[in-house]
């Protein structure tokens, strides 16, 4: 099995019955002590099946296939009833959730189950002291030839030395 992303506040949504292709960003309401990704632990919340009802920013993904107007489309109205495809190994004990996975899907009562999918999981990169410490010094040099990583560990040693001594 491969590794798979948890997702957090301010992942892409999409629904596969919109009719020009949009997004939404997923908003996590049913918790407010479980994070991901970020350093300091206080903006990524991980999002859980208990992300239930209107929690999209917009709560759109423009016009709905399965909502036909004459020679248009009704605007989508998304509202999430049911997640699918969750980490069933874990549940938050703050709303008995278990968290998403990027390839989590959503049930709509207008387009159906498992309709709406997590186009991006929300989480981004945030290099740290320990991913340079496990950098390969030759592999780092030739994908960055400016940088020099022994430069770097000896600055952010004597920074680390100021702090202490402050």
């Amino acid at each position: 099995m491969s590794e798979k992303h948890v997702v957090v506040q301010g992942a892409t949504c999409k629904c596969k019955h919109s009719v020009a292709p949009q997004t939404d960003k997923l908003k996590v309401l049913s918790q407010t002590k479980a994070f991901a990704n970020d350093k300091d632990g206080s903006k990524k919340l991980i999002a859980t099946t208990m992300e239930i009802g209107q929690t999209l920013e917009k709560n759109t993904f423009g016009n709905c296939k399965m909502q036909p107007n004459g020679t248009s489309y009704n605007p989508c109205m998304a509202t999430i009833t049911k997640w699918s495809g969750a980490y069933e190994e874990v549940t938050y004990e703050e709303n008995k959730g278990n968290p998403l996975l990027e390839d989590s899907k959503a049930t709509c009562p207008i387009g159906g189950p498992d309709c709406i999918e997590i186009a991006k999981h929300g989480q981004k990169a945030e290099p740290n002291q320990q991913n340079a410490k496990n950098a390969d010094k030759d592999v780092q040099s030739q994908l960055n030839p400016m940088t020099n990583l022994d430069e770097m560990e000896e600055e952010a040693k004597n920074e680390g030395l100021q702090a202490v001594a402050e």
